[in-house]
């Protein structure tokens, strides 16, 4: 996707200032800025974070790979459908769903 995602994730993680997972992301999204979604995850559990985050008014990010790709990109070992950021500048959180809606 985008390096600007890439930074963002790897700096969030580092700094503990995201949630992996969607049991996670559900429980702590009204602290989120950002959710972003990979293409692998169920549809019932899309639909219910798009639903949430519409109703909290916090941007969703549709991730265009794998769950195993969005953990690679964070420099995980493992797969992440979901991660929601609960720290991030207004200026990253537009440059990022720009950047995903190009590729869209």
């Amino acid at each position: 996707m985008s390096k600007l995602l890439e930074k963002a994730l790897k700096d969030a993680i580092k700094e503990n200032k995201c949630q992996l997972g969607t049991r996670q992301v559900l429980k702590t999204l009204k602290n989120s800025k950002l959710i972003v979604v990979s293409d692998s995850i169920q549809k019932e559990k899309l639909e219910k974070i798009q639903k949430e985050a519409k109703d909290a008014k916090i941007p969703t990010v549709k991730f265009s790979g794998s769950s195993v790709a969005l953990g690679k990109l964070g420099g995980l070992q493992f797969r992440v459908s979901t991660a929601s950021f609960n720290s991030l500048a207004a200026t990253n959180v537009k440059s990022i769903i720009k950047e995903a809606e190009k590729k869209s």
